[in-house]
């Protein structure tokens, strides 16, 4: 399986159903009064995406725990099928880290700024 493949299969079951960009809004007038930020209409929080992305990692780790026990109490089950499932449960696994790392340095960003 091609890497990226299986990051999309990882990415995208978790961004569907995700409202899309919109572009910028024009700047207020001085004076005007600010709208309350709060979710939009149907849009998902990030914490429910990030969830389903976690489980995603860790079906895909049991699948591949799975596929190695078989492989060794002697089922029938192909070595190819159970190094497919071992390499994409490392992958999902080395985005998820990825993901994590990307999140932590944004958040330490924000951190640091003056306000």
């Amino acid at each position: 399986m091609h890497s990226l493949s299986a990051i999309r299969n990882v990415v995208d079951p978790a961004m569907r159903g995700m409202p899309a960009i919109e572009p910028p809004v024009p700047p207020m007038p001085p004076g005007a009064a600010a709208a309350p930020l709060g979710p939009t209409e149907g849009a998902k929080p990030f914490e429910t995406v990030l969830g389903r992305f976690v489980e995603q990692v860790n079906s895909k780790q049991m699948a591949s725990a799975e596929a190695v026990r078989g492989l060794l109490s002697g089922e029938d089950i192909p070595l190819h099928r159970v190094m497919i499932a071992t390499e994409e449960a490392s992958v999902s696994f080395q985005l998820m880290v990825e993901v994590r790392n990307k999140l932590l340095e944004a958040y330490q960003e924000l951190m640091r700024m003056q306000v």
